[in-house]
């Protein structure tokens, strides 16, 4: 994606930025030494671990691990793609993304015309409810369900009429097309095409920009289906989209669980009662991609499903899809419903208060694995307690490395009245257990596991990041090349593009890496402390890069010395010589 702006344009964007006025302008900043801190946006915390660095146009969570450039801070704090995150820069700083680059692709100019469109058929659906004949039927349903005139507008509820060709007829032929593309209308064989959504009450479902990209319509009467959802569009994938998010935005800046329900009219009537931070899947189970969009928005989900064994199916399998995403600082629990009774019955029922103590007291994803796994099982019997182990075990692997897995394991050990390392040895759970926790800030990271030194290659390319601006020391880049180590290939590329661009800082040279593997291994070494004061930087710089020459020397007189010398080419004589000369000068 970021290649389809021109890079130059990218360069200069975060020259003219400021990566601490940005932040501060959202999240209000301390000045603490050389950086800038506060409590993290991106998850829950008391003490400050979100540090904002001016010289690296950089920021970094050493809590939950958020980090990134001014763009990627627009990308998860206002959810916006990469596109629009570059776009919204650009006006900040008084900057016009270049018309002639793909940054404004065909599909990007397509879907304008689009996302207003489906904002005129929410106008058209709300107008209805009001002025249509049959609309009275409708704003009966709603006050039947005891819905307020204030929280239907508020969802931008709407009313679409009976007929065929109602939006047609209110649009005009020319928007047959894109009315069918966005999902409003269905295509018959003969060619013609008819309303989707007919005598149904109508809730818009907004993108993370309040853009309308579908709709969900409910039933006036026991017609079938009771509802019924946009299909897959260019705008509109319910695979990842959650009704009420934006809304739920919209009323807290700083959203600190999400409760995630069934149906449409649940989420509306809690919000109605004051519980703002309600969400629904969208006829779907919860995916991947509704998972990674919560807990970007929050730490802690709570799945709210009725008792029945219908909702314990699908507790479970929002269970397989939330524990690959359970990092260290999230928290996932499951609420389960008496029967009979939804979201919306049970808080119109008890109120606010009570429905909340539920929310307060839901079981806790751990606590709920190892009960829905033990009901498998006879847990009086050493067959059945292992049994429990070997069903654990394929949940266990879905965890990612971390304090989480760890103390789940330990809690398996007690279950099983197993000795813990046993136990972890024999699910193959060997990594440290602070594998996901952040070092303490006031130390700083002098090698890797062992206590070695960081390689020669790694400790030039993290001075590099630090300072760019020391790229330009290296007049030869190539001069490494035939050098067998790992991460040589990197440095090279970054000397090279130093040289050329040697006005960048760290966070415009990590843009240029967003989209390729090696983006994440120099985003980890950029929030390494810099080992080396400033006014030695260059000299240290200096040596590095000599001793890597050093080491190309040698490994290349090895080379040459192994083969025969009646084998050696004049050329390869003249650079053996050569080789010994500059080894001995170095």
């Amino acid at each position: 994606m970021a290649g389809k702006i021109p890079q130059q344009f990218i360069d200069e964007l975060l020259a003219r930025v400021d990566i601490v006025d940005l932040i501060d302008a959202s999240v209000p900043l301390k000045k603490t030494g050389r950086n800038h801190s506060a409590c993290c946006p991106f998850h829950d915390e008391k003490t400050p671990s979100f540090t904002v660095s001016q010289d690296k146009q950089f920021y970094h969570c050493f809590g939950c691990h958020a980090h990134g450039t001014a763009i990627s801070f627009l990308m998860e704090y206002e959810r916006l793609g990469f596109l629009d995150a570059v776009r919204d820069l650009a006006a900040h700083v008084g900057m016009e993304v270049p018309q002639g680059s793909h940054s404004t692709s065909s599909a990007q100019n397509d879907s304008k015309p689009l996302y207003e469109l489906m904002q005129q058929v929410a106008n058209f659906y709300r107008q209805q409810l009001k002025e249509h004949p049959k609309g009275s039927q409708a704003v009966d349903y709603l006050k039947a369900r005891n819905l307020s005139n204030e929280t239907a507008v508020e969802f931008g509820v709407g009313y679409a009429p009976s007929g065929w060709d109602t939006l047609q007829k209110h649009f005009g032929s020319d928007s047959t097309q894109p009315l069918a593309t966005t999902g409003m209308l269905i295509r018959k064989d003969n060619g013609s095409h008819y309303d989707r959504f007919r005598e149904r009450i109508m809730f818009p479902i907004h993108d993370s920009r309040g853009r309308v990209i579908g709709f969900g319509g409910r039933v006036l009467g026991d017609d079938t289906p009771k509802y019924l959802n946009s299909p897959e569009t260019p705008l509109f994938h319910k695979g990842k989209a959650l009704y009420g998010l934006f809304e739920a935005r919209q009323a807290n800046r700083n959203i600190s669980r999400l409760l995630i329900v069934e149906g449409y009219m649940d989420v509306v009537m809690l919000a109605q009662h004051d519980i703002r931070y309600a969400v629904a899947t969208l006829g779907t189970a919860t995916t991947v991609e509704h998972l990674a969009l919560m807990f970007r928005t929050t730490s802690e989900v709570v799945f709210c499903f009725d008792g029945d064994r219908a909702g314990r199916e699908a507790a479970n399998r929002a269970l397989e899809n939330t524990l690959p995403a359970m990092q260290a600082g999230r928290q996932a629990r499951f609420l389960f419903l008496p029967d009979g009774e939804d979201p919306d019955s049970l808080v119109q029922k008890e109120g606010k208060e009570s429905f909340e103590v539920r929310i307060d007291t839901a079981v806790p994803l751990s606590t709920y694995l190892y009960e829905h796994l033990a009901k498998q099982v006879d847990m009086s019997s050493i067959d059945g307690q292992a049994r429990l182990v070997e069903l654990a075990r394929p949940h266990l692997k879905k965890l990612p490395s971390g304090v989480f897995k760890h103390m789940m394991v330990t809690r398996l050990a007690k279950i099983t009245r197993m000795e813990e390392r046993s136990l972890s040895r024999l699910l193959g759970n060997n990594e440290p257990v602070t594998a996901n926790s952040a070092p303490p800030r006031h130390q700083r990271p002098r090698g890797n596991k062992q206590g070695k030194q960081p390689s020669l290659v790694r400790q030039a390319i993290t001075l590099l990041l630090n300072t760019p601006a020391l790229g330009q020391l290296e007049a030869e880049p190539q001069r490494f090349a035939s050098l067998n180590t790992p991460g040589i290939t990197l440095l090279i590329e970054l000397l090279e593009m130093l040289r050329t661009s040697p006005h960048l800082t760290t966070g415009a040279v990590l843009e240029r890496w967003r989209e390729r593997e090696e983006g994440r291994y120099l985003a980890k070494l950029v929030q390494q402390e810099n080992l080396v004061d400033k006014e030695y930087q260059q000299q240290e710089f200096r040596d590095l890069l000599q001793q890597l020459y050093r080491q190309h020397c040698s490994q290349r007189i090895e080379i040459l010395c192994n083969k025969p010398t009646s084998e050696h080419s004049d050329a390869e004589k003249r650079e053996l010589q050569q080789l010994f000369k500059e080894k001995s000068g170095i």
